[in-house]
């Protein structure tokens, strides 16, 4: 893996929690009951959703450019397939967020993304240091 499936995991998943914000916004305006979620914005369920809906989309844009930078730089870094792993399994986090909302499960899958993502950019930074420019 060298960063292409980060690239495209990253746009799907983008592209799904921009949907997602149209059901948010469906909620908020125009379904029965949308009173009550609008005011329910910084507790509960709302809350939850909003934090599922910004982190899914910030986390498949740092995968889009983790992608790039490990296509980019492929000759010059190195444990790219494991940043590439820890970037991809950090989606878990918002997906997490989700299942908690919807179906009640327990926070381990946004625990699991939020330490593998944080893990996976803080290598990057790491092997960025490390780099060799050669001229």
């Amino acid at each position: 893996m060298n960063g292409k499936n980060n690239i495209a995991i990253g746009f799907l998943t983008m592209g799904f929690f921009m949907a997602y914000g149209f059901i948010l916004i469906y909620l908020r305006d125009f379904a029965p009951g949308k009173e009550e979620w609008a005011n329910s914005y910084s507790i509960g369920k709302h809350f939850e959703s909003r934090l599922a809906h910004v982190h899914g989309n910030l986390f498949a844009f740092l995968n889009i450019l983790i992608g790039y930078l490990l296509l980019h730089f492929s000759d010059k870094l190195q444990n790219m397939k494991v940043i590439s792993w820890l970037a991809l399994t950090g989606l878990l986090m918002p997906i997490g967020i989700l299942t908690e909302v919807y179906f009640g499960l327990p926070p381990a899958l946004v625990l699991i993304g939020a330490i593998t993502m944080t893990t996976s950019v803080i290598w990057l930074g790491v092997a960025f240091l490390k780099m060799k420019i050669i001229n």
